[in-house]
């Protein structure tokens, strides 16, 4: 499973040089990665820990953004969440700008952890060359 997010960059979303603030691209990867862990957790969840998360490229006003969230990995209460961040350009080709890896840990209604179903990892495709 996956979970995917489109925003456009708006003048609200940007600093002084028209670029996406850094703070304004975490709280949407945050609220993607959530939504995919809740999903897979049949469950709530809190945010446990951000791994990594690394700006590689620059947005920019107008971009169109596609977040993209999947469960990498599962523990017996917390699960990982690997979140790529593209520019969507008006050709269609995509930028990938940035690339996190978030924590999430499965809370029942009391906010205690619970167990999660495991993660099935898909076999890699290969690509055609």
């Amino acid at each position: 499973m996956q979970t995917c997010q489109v925003q456009i960059v708006m003048p609200a979303h940007v600093n002084g040089t028209n670029r996406l603030f850094g703070g304004q691209l975490m709280e949407w990867i945050d609220v993607t990665a959530a939504v995919e862990a809740r999903r897979h957790a049949l469950s709530d969840v809190t945010l446990a820990a951000v791994d990594a998360l690394e700006f590689i490229a620059p947005v920019h006003l107008n971009d169109t953004v596609l977040i993209i969230a999947h469960v990498t990995w599962t523990g017996h209460t917390s699960l990982e969440v690997r979140v790529e961040t593209y520019v969507e350009h008006l050709n269609q080709c995509r930028q990938l700008v940035n690339r996190a890896y978030l924590v999430f840990v499965a809370v029942n209604a009391d906010g205690k952890p619970q167990p999660v179903p495991q993660h099935n990892a898909r076999p890699a495709v290969p690509h055609s060359t």
